[in-house]
């Protein structure tokens, strides 16, 4: 096929209503676009046949994890001039991204040319299966039982917690670091956060703390090396509680610090003096979160602080448009959900809190993204041979995509400090409310 890249470009446009900001290079090794652009490579014509059964998100998310189509240039850069397309959503179908709906047209019989177009370029047969990094999990009945939590909390991190030192670095902490500035090394801003979040919720020696979603066991230890609390730290990862315990087991703390794989809804043994929640409600989802926040309100002693901190994204003029991303749903967070942090609010005091504080630090998740992207692409090889190249690639889209989407304020990340007050109303907290900074 001739010129395939000539092609698809002009029938971008056609569907698009506007040129690609981008080069194309197609199988055929024809090329064309704006010079010095990225440029996208069509590098077998079954991305098309991904994109022709499965218009939208989806079938772009195939045909990105499987190889079929890669960006040469500065992947931000692609993204960026992309990004009209692939967030925005369309006015008159909200719930689709512009280039959903523009996909939905190659069906309407009235645009058979285009249609035509298409078909002949994708070329006879169906599409491939799913790439194999697509979730698998019981994707029926109600969102986020015990079960289904379980089984979308290990798609996630049971990938190898040799892969996550890699992208994380020897903090091993998975969520937005706290910089002085960009010249900061991650491993400083990730021990900065840590220690803020220490801060804010007043740790002193002999405290309990219950640590929801503990990852690879990082808080708990700064916790507990630093502050001299005992600390109990609850996962749904097996690789993660593994890997958190040969952690505490080598620093000597096995007797401060409990690991364990546990449900939030299955905690026993409160009140704890504190409780710390990083990057761990995302994944609760909007049917539990009034549950979510009861449970740590009862897990509470009275005049107990908890720190939640926790993705959130901008409230929709109408709540019932909002759109959940595929490509996130299928390989990177199953059945994750963000809110506005109003809506978070509102439920932390529901549940009976008072909230205290709340910091938004949606730059500093940018510059931790920006750092992750950069050890990921400096040890590519080594990545995919830790996993897979389509797991590899998952992460790579994923967090560069997330970078323009902290830095272009689509969505932040917030701190919100909340204290379960006494009835006499004593909360506990300094007259100055943010003494934790000097």
């Amino acid at each position: 096929m001739a010129d395939a890249a000539g092609r698809l470009a002009t029938l971008a446009e056609e569907v698009l209503g506007t040129p690609l900001p981008i080069r194309i290079r197609a199988w055929d090794h024809s090329e064309t676009g704006p010079p010095g652009a990225p440029t996208l490579v069509v590098r077998r014509r079954r991305a098309l046949r991904r994109l022709l059964w499965t218009p939208g998100e989806l079938g772009l998310a195939r045909a990105w994890v499987s190889g079929d189509l890669d960006v040469e240039g500065d992947l931000y850069d692609a993204l960026g001039r992309l990004a009209g397309h692939l967030w925005e959503r369309d006015s008159a179908t909200p719930r689709q991204s512009r280039l959903t709906a523009a996909l939905q047209v190659l069906r309407d019989p009235r645009r058979r040319a285009a249609v035509r177009t298409f078909i002949a370029l994708a070329g006879p047969g169906l599409p491939p299966p799913p790439p194999r990094e697509e979730a698998r999990t019981t994707r029926r009945g109600p969102l986020h039982t015990p079960r289904r939590d379980k089984e979308a909390i290990s798609h996630h991190y049971d990938v190898g917690n040799d892969f996550y030192a890699l992208v994380l670095g020897p903090s091993m902490v998975y969520s937005c670091a706290y910089w002085d500035g960009p010249d900061t090394t991650l491993e400083v801003a990730q021990r900065a956060k840590l220690d803020l979040v220490c801060r804010k919720l007043a740790l002193k020696p002999g405290q309990r703390l219950l640590d929801v979603g503990c990852g690879w066991g990082s808080m708990v230890l700064h916790a507990a090396r630093e502050y001299g609390v005992s600390a109990v730290g609850i996962t749904l990862s097996e690789e993660q509680a593994s890997y958190a315990r040969k952690r505490i087991a080598d620093a000597g703390l096995t007797g401060q610090i409990e690991i364990r794989v546990q449900d939030y809804r299955e905690v026993p043994d409160g009140p704890y003096d504190a409780i710390s929640s990083i990057g761990m409600a995302e994944h609760v989802g909007a049917a539990r979160y009034a549950e979510y926040t009861g449970i740590l309100h009862r897990l509470l002693k009275p005049g107990g602080r908890l720190l939640n901190h926790q993705i959130a994204r901008r409230p929709e003029p109408d709540e019932e448009t909002y759109h959940v991303d595929e490509f996130i749903d299928r390989y990177v967070f199953p059945d994750g959900e963000l809110a506005p942090v109003g809506r978070t609010v509102s439920q932390l005091e529901e549940a009976g809190f008072e909230v205290r504080d709340v910091e938004a630090i949606r730059e500093h998740y940018a510059l931790t993204l920006r750092r992750w992207v950069a050890r990921l692409e400096a040890s590519w090889k080594e990545a995919v041979r830790l996993t897979s190249p389509g797991r590899a690639r998952v992460w790579r889209l994923y967090m560069a995509a997330c970078v323009l989407s902290f830095e272009r304020n689509r969505i932040g990340v917030n701190q919100i400090l909340a204290v379960r007050t006494p009835g006499d109303g004593a909360s506990g907290l300094p007259l100055r409310a943010r003494d934790w900074r000097e």
